[in-house]
């Protein structure tokens, strides 16, 4: 089982931004839990400083000090950052990014894009497992997990995806995902947090001209064979001799630190309350 974890950044209806991005990252099931394991580390080192207040890895609050991030340097802030988007270097997790990247100018009717951007990701996310299936007889299945917004978001997206699922879409008809998208609230799953700071930095690239998340990001698009990637872009003709002509940023990101331990967090273990009479006739 492949899970996609995915987070937008940008608003479709916010006429003062020009981009829009749907995007994030899968991971193989038995990846998650390191995978968390890894960004609780890199957390740790910031939550021992404010008394253990837990903070979550959104990029958006890291970069502009909201959220318990007011409390540290730019440079410790850019550390984090960084760091988080390194975990998919990492040897031993095999990470997969997939984004569609929306110039909302070139959509005909906002209403389309959060749909338009929803079936193409669907769509690389189901050849993707199918190209494992070709490439190395790997019969997977995904599910799609995505932050929980407002209600009637999940309602839409459910209804979405459920016609995607059975009635097909506009090329095709999706036939590797397990059931329907899950949506998670960002606080219980790091992994939405990482999906978060993928978006964020890919969204920075073309909305801001700053592309120092991009750069730790690019390599890890998925490959769907005949040279396709997980990433797909709709843009002005313009903006591609804009992206290509990027100067470097005056603030580059700060290099690696130096493996820090894990410093597991213990929680008192509370003795659970009888439930059942003493006596009981228990079958099992």
């Amino acid at each position: 089982m492949y899970l996609s974890y995915l987070d937008e950044s940008g608003t479709p209806g916010d006429k003062t931004t020009k981009f829009f991005v749907l995007g994030g990252v899968t991971v193989f099931e038995r990846q998650t839990h390191w995978l968390e394991r890894e960004m609780d580390a890199i957390a740790d080192r910031y939550q021992q400083q404010v008394g253990g207040q837990y903070l979550e890895l959104h990029a958006a609050p890291m970069r502009n000090r909201k959220e318990g991030w007011e409390q540290f340097s730019p440079a410790d802030r850019a550390q984090g950052a960084a760091d988080v988007l390194r975990l998919l270097e990492g040897p031993q997790i095999k990470a997969s990014v997939f984004a569609a990247v929306i110039e909302k100018s070139q959509m005909l009717r906002t209403a389309d894009i959060l749909p338009y951007c929803f079936e193409v990701l669907a769509t690389k996310v189901d050849d993707f497992l199918a190209y494992k299936y070709q490439k190395r007889g790997e019969q997977a299945r995904g599910i799609l997990v995505l932050d929980r917004k407002q209600a009637l978001e999940e309602a839409n997206m459910q209804a979405l995806h459920r016609t995607f699922k059975h009635l097909g879409h506009g090329n095709g008809r999706l036939r590797n995902f397990a059931e329907v998208p899950m949506f998670l609230d960002s606080k219980a799953s790091r992994l939405i947090q990482l999906a978060d700071s993928i978006c964020y930095w890919i969204y920075r690239r073309y909305e801001s001209q700053d592309d120092r998340g991009w750069q730790l990001i690019e390599p890890h698009f998925a490959s769907l064979g005949n040279g396709r990637s997980g990433l797909h872009e709709v843009l002005d003709p313009a903006t591609p001799a804009v992206l290509a002509g990027l100067p470097p940023q005056p603030y580059p990101f700060p290099p690696p630190l130096a493996p820090q331990p894990f410093r597991e967090i213990v929680l008192p273990v509370a003795v659970a309350p009888a439930r059942i009479a003493p006596g009981a006739v228990i079958t099992v």
